[in-house]
């Protein structure tokens, strides 16, 4: 891919949780992630984990579209509440 092609990626994370029992409609955006639904605890330990995944990606001068799969795969798993 061209460093032309390269400046038009786009990425965007989308977090969706299921286990929403109460009605209520939780819904976080932002420019490089979109969480939809789940618990009250459910959305915000989503929301966390991709906050915190975005800002060390940040820190270390790098965008969504620019990380690679693995290096994603383990900056959400390290930033995941346990």
């Amino acid at each position: 891919m061209s460093a032309d092609s390269q400046s038009n990626v786009k990425a965007h994370l989308l977090g969706i949780g299921f286990d929403n029992a109460d009605g209520h409609r939780r819904i976080t955006r932002a420019e490089q992630f979109s969480i939809l639904g789940g618990s009250e605890e459910t959305h915000s330990r989503m929301t966390e984990t991709v906050v915190k995944t975005v800002e060390e990606l940040e820190r270390k001068g790098k965008r969504l579209e620019h990380a690679k799969p693995p290096e994603l795969v383990e900056l959400l798993d390290k930033h995941t509440p346990r």
